[in-house]
């Protein structure tokens, strides 16, 4: 009885595999060819090949249309400011802040004092050591911790956000212990909200 289910369930999962693969979409960058048709044959095609034809338009929309689309007079609410802030770097393995790094945070509470339309993103990175799941949240410890510093000396929470991006975002590919260093930090990035 055992094998019989299993064998159905083999069966089961060939033809959902089948069924999936035989699906094509056109991507951005390949427009569907669609063929000219009369009026008249308009009528003949099939339900389901008119819808699957209206998916395949609507999926290979690109981002360069979707621009385009959108208002004119649509304005962005904040926009990045460029500073000269070092990361704040970090042990392996480690999210505790390291005595060298809080003059650097203190750095970012005074221009968010200064700046009062100002706000910072916190992205907290790691090195390639570890499964992404755990750099993921070990990246996230990181940016939690500066944010919490932060908030120690005076800045309101409303004025930090945080992200964490793990390993994806290294500065440096290297696989050296120099390289490893760098990406185990907390990236600082400043917004100005416009009201």
């Amino acid at each position: 009885m055992k094998r019989l289910f299993v064998i159905f369930l083999i069966i089961s999962g060939l033809i959902i595999t089948a069924g999936c693969a035989q699906r094509k979409v056109a991507g951005p960058e390949q427009p569907s060819a669609q063929p000219e048709t009369k009026a008249d044959d308009k009528q003949k095609i099939p339900a389901a090949d008119a819808k699957s034809s209206r998916e395949m338009q609507k999926e290979s929309i690109t981002e360069k249309q979707l621009t385009m689309a959108q208002p004119a007079d649509a304005k962005l609410t904040a926009k990045e400011v460029k500073t000269m802030i070092k990361d704040v770097l970090f042990d392996f393995d480690k999210y505790t802040i390291k005595e060298d790094a809080k003059p650097v945070i203190k750095e970012v509470a005074v221009m968010l004092t200064n700046n009062k339309k100002w706000k910072v993103i916190i992205e907290g990175h790691c090195d390639d050591r570890g499964t992404n799941e755990y750099n993921l949240g070990l990246g996230d410890k990181r940016a939690h911790s500066v944010k919490e510093h932060l908030i120690s000396i005076g800045i309101p929470s409303s004025k930090i956000e945080t992200i964490s991006y793990g390993e994806e975002k290294p500065v440096c590919k290297e696989q050296t212990e120099e390289c490893w260093t760098k990406n185990r930090r907390a990236h600082f990035v400043f917004i100005e909200e416009s009201k």
